[in-house]
């Protein structure tokens, strides 16, 4: 597969500015509230790539009526699926940095800056928005489910020389090189997309930080797995990384 960031030469690592970001929200039926995410995501001065992950609702509608770019999947691939195809539209089309943002309303928008300030300040190729870095988090799981989490991260940070605290966050800045790699080579399985994703590019030599981000309780529908279940799954994932089975990036050089 064709590497897309060799085009440029990132060993020098750019300033950002909001118009280098490109705001990728993968969505399934998440009408009632992307709307409301895209409008406080673009008061921000963001552009924002709805990736409709073949939803049966109106949200690829509500989303192109919030005046977002819209990709529309003919099926449902997965979180890891459809962010791939935005980071691939991203780096196509010469943004430096993207920010990962879910459409169910839990990520603040006015933590998008700190994302981008954060990075500016540490020249990090990921800055991950912990659920666990703030006093006025709403973010409370099952104490079987914190559990899992710790022993992720406890990986997380070994691979990354790096504290981190919510390896599994799916609210993060990734800029170049970083961003042509995982564009080409993220996968779409469950965490791989997130805690997995995390430990390869500390693995491959990429800089990995986090900050502390506040979660608002989510207004509208249900979260795609239950806490037992996605337990069994971070048990299944955490065992493959330990094994070494995952996928792999380039060095960075």
């Amino acid at each position: 597969m064709k590497i897309l960031h060799y085009k440029r030469n990132w060993l020098k690592i750019p300033v950002l500015k909001t118009s280098d970001v490109l705001v990728v929200v993968p969505a399934y039926n998440e009408a009632a509230s992307i709307g409301q995410v895209i409008d406080g995501i673009r008061s921000h001065g963001f552009q924002v790539l709805a990736i409709d992950d073949g939803s049966s609702d109106e949200t690829p509608l509500v989303a192109r009526q919030r005046k977002a770019l819209v990709l529309s999947l003919p099926f449902n691939v997965g979180v890891g699926g459809a962010l791939r195809c935005g980071f691939r539209y991203a780096v196509e089309n010469g943004f430096i940095a993207v920010i990962q943002c879910d459409a169910d309303g839990q990520h603040l928008p006015s933590h998008l800056i700190d994302l981008l300030e954060a990075a500016n300040r540490t020249d990090a190729h990921m800055i991950i928005g912990s659920r666990f870095g703030s006093e006025t988090t709403t973010h409370d799981p099952t104490l079987l489910r914190r559990f899992a989490m710790l022993a992720l991260s406890k990986v997380a940070q070994h691979a990354t020389q790096h504290r981190i605290t919510d390896s599994t966050s799916g609210f993060r800045l990734i800029q170049q090189p970083l961003l042509g790699e995982l564009a080409a080579h993220l996968p779409a399985y469950y965490l791989g997309d997130t805690f997995e994703a995390v430990v390869v590019a500390g693995r491959a030599g990429y800089h990995v930080e986090e900050i502390g981000v506040a979660m608002a309780p989510r207004e509208h529908g249900s979260s795609s797995s239950g806490n037992f279940r996605s337990t069994v799954l971070i048990g299944k994932v955490l065992t493959t990384v330990l094994l070494g089975i995952h996928f792999r990036l380039r060095q960075l050089k």
